[in-house]
């Protein structure tokens, strides 16, 4: 990728700055948190698989509540999600740590609360992942991407070494104390920073419309799709090292919590080194060349680590392993924010997570039960199967180049003005797109109607029809509904930069005067008595002239 901004660079925006230093805090207690709960979970219940759950608590909830989170993230004030998120984490790692002081905890309490803390991360991630491409330009957004797992595992190098010692110490109850203070200074930042407002005349989208409309896009842009099936299949096999290091530790190494406080700094040296190239990397190879080799170099460090005695060795297993795991995951994470556009970007990066921790999810349970059926060895060598069988399935399916689309809004649309007196509200609407092709047009045009197709079903249209007319073999009509006029004005408000060229070209296959004409039609299934569509004052004073093309050519419906 050319031109690619220094990390330096990036550090001169002073918010970007500010909230990375205030994520700074909050991820060092959450990993003293991690450290607490995982070491007190192996002293709660002599059950693998319970141990292994505490990383499924906090990665189920990420799976379940992200795409109403990313619902959250695009139509309401980020900010102000992000604020109530880390208050809900806030309360309940304060309560966590009573119960823990005053030794009120069992195997199942603590994996609620650890659930709960997932909650909250759940909610708050989309609206931090998609506040980036809001606070630093889009060239930037890459190295802003690698400097958030840089922090976060600048974070992991030196907070599981402190929390292992917090524990050793002073016990699990204080580790939850220093993550209930973390929040505070994330929530200070958040309260200071004036985010940005957002323009819209629109009404906000029902929950339900938003919630299809996310899925929607996801499902019609194969590259989004391919980048969730290989994160879903890295953080299935990848969760095992993280899931099994408390047991590897304890059994195999016969370590104490410090001991495994410092293999996950490990982990976390390895990974910020993983970030400090990750630019350089990207500049050299190719996306798919670096997810392989993720893949296959976690998988070698999987098998270091199950044949592993020793301290030393494991630990420079696992610093490869992490700088393999932000490796991928930070390549997945940009893929999708660089092709996603804005009104989407919180539900694609929620359902990239769904994908993502779903498997982490999936893997915890799956690498615990192996693990008490047999040993951690046998699981950490299946999960590593696992990674290269998904090395190999990139072959098939690459992960795809960071996208070079423009994806900024067109903004070619200005909403017609119409004689009738409609609201938003007002529905269903029809549209009808009428073209005039020359025969030895008519292979280019259809190719092109099958991009639009994908097109306009991507941006909310259904029931989208090609219709010819069998009288007139050059005249072609593309149909399709909307609920409502309101989300007719949207579905076109959501066509990008990258869409002009389809829209120009369709123009320019059209043969008639000016441009296609476009018929806008509000639908009614049953006959009224009466016209229920009143016309507005000033128009029914003085009824408007009757035109044949009722649509600004640029617009195309």
């Amino acid at each position: 990728m050319p031109n690619q901004p220094s990390t330096l660079a990036v550090f001169q925006n002073q918010t970007f700055r500010s909230l990375w230093i205030a994520a700074l805090a909050s991820n060092f207690g959450g990993l003293v948190q991690a450290v607490g709960a995982a070491w007190l979970m192996t002293s709660l219940t002599a059950s693998d698989s319970m141990v292994a759950l505490v990383q499924g608590s906090v990665a189920l909830p990420i799976m379940v509540f992200s795409l109403l989170a990313g619902i959250f993230a695009d139509n309401f004030d980020r900010r102000r999600v992000m604020l109530l998120a880390q208050a809900f984490m806030f309360a309940v790692s304060v309560l966590l740590t009573l119960l823990a002081f005053n030794g009120l905890l069992t195997p199942w309490t603590l994996l609620t609360f650890t659930f709960l803390i997932g909650c909250g991360t759940a909610l708050h991630n989309p609206s931090w992942q998609a506040t980036m491409g809001d606070i630093v330009s889009r060239e930037e957004l890459p190295t802003a991407v690698s400097l958030n797992s840089m922090g976060f595992n600048l974070m992991r190098s030196v907070g599981p070494a402190i929390g292992g010692a917090i524990v050793a110490l002073a016990g699990a109850a204080a580790a939850f104390a220093v993550n209930a203070l973390s929040y505070v200074a994330i929530i200070l930042a958040l309260a200071r920073w004036k985010s940005p407002r957002r323009d819209t005349h629109l009404p906000r989208e029902p929950m339900g419309s938003a919630f299809s409309a996310g899925l929607r896009y996801v499902s019609m842009s194969p590259n989004l799709l391919v980048v969730i099936l290989r994160g879903a299949w890295f953080g299935l096999a990848g969760i095992a090292l993280l899931s099994l290091l408390p047991i590897v530790v304890r059994e195999t190494l016969q370590g104490t919590a410090f001991v495994y406080g410092l293999m996950l700094g490990c982990f976390g040296a390895g990974a910020v080194v993983g970030a400090l190239t990750n630019s350089r990397l990207r500049a050299r190879y190719k996306n798919e060349s670096i997810a392989r080799g993720a893949f296959l170099g976690f998988a070698t460090s999987l098998m270091i680590i199950a044949v592993s005695t020793t301290p030393v060795a494991s630990g420079l297993g696992i610093a490869v392993a992490g700088a393999c795991w932000v490796l991928a995951l930070s390549m997945f994470n940009t893929t999708i924010q660089l092709s996603t556009p804005r009104w989407v970007v919180g539900r694609a990066i929620a359902l990239y997570q769904t994908g993502t921790f779903g498997g982490m999810t999936l893997g915890s349970w799956l690498w615990g039960t192996i693990t008490h059926s047999y040993d951690s060895a046998h699981a950490l060598v299946g999960a590593a199967a696992v990674l290269v069988a998904g090395a190999l399935v990139g072959l098939r399916l690459p992960l795809p180049e960071f996208a070079g689309l423009n994806l900024d809004p067109l903004n070619r649309f200005t909403e017609p003005s119409l004689p009738f007196d409609l609201s938003y509200r007002s529905g269903p609407v029809m549209i009808i797109v009428d073209y005039d092709i020359a025969k030895e047009d008519v292979p280019v045009f259809l190719k092109a109607m099958n991009a639009r197709r994908r097109m306009r079903i991507r941006d909310g249209a259904k029931q989208w029809t090609l219709l010819r007319d069998l009288h007139n073999p050059e005249s072609w009509s593309e149909s399709y509904h909307v609920p409502t006029w309101g989300e007719y004005v949207r579905h076109n408000e959501r066509r990008t930069q990258a869409d002009a060229a389809l829209s120009d070209q369709l123009r320019g296959l059209h043969r008639g005067p000016g441009g296609p004409v476009v018929h806008r039609m509000i639908e009614s299934h049953t006959v009224p008595l009466r016209d229920t569509l009143p016309l507005k004052p000033d128009i029914a004073a003085d009824p408007p002239v009757r035109k044949d093309a009722n649509a600004a050519p640029e617009s195309s419906g």
